[in-house]
């Protein structure tokens, strides 16, 4: 699916998570995890917006996170990119979901990466 594509997409995702049509309020950051599956050692991941931070292998981009304004802990939507520096290779570019991490998951050998929330005020 292309990301314009899941740009139209995301608003009903958004409306069926929430039991309506709330809108969505961007954040100045998010929370991620990332998960080491040969070590299995799990990494907290603290972005801003517009950030990029190199992880392991990873780099890691954020470009912007999004949450229901009348329920600002009920999930999280996360434009990301990530790329892993070893084989050169754009792994993930686009929409994350928290409440449905399979929706649109990073497929890495090694590396598993979630969005856990936004930063909300």
């Amino acid at each position: 699916m292309r990301i314009g594509t899941l740009g139209l997409v995301l608003p009903l995702v958004v409306g069926f998570a929430t039991g309506g049509f709330a809108a969505a309020v961007s954040a100045n950051g998010a929370h991620l995890r990332a998960l080491d599956k040969i070590s299995g050692v799990a990494y907290d991941i603290d972005l801003k917006r517009g950030e990029t931070v190199a992880f392991k292998q990873l780099t890691i981009s954020l470009h912007d996170c999004r949450y229901p304004s009348e329920d600002p802990t009920s999930n999280a939507y996360a434009s990301l990119t990530i790329q892993d520096d070893v084989q050169r290779l754009r792994l993930f570019d686009g929409w994350m979901i928290a409440d449905s991490p399979a929706l649109s998951a990073l497929d890495h050998h090694r590396y598993d990466v979630w969005v856990v929330r936004c930063d909300t005020p």
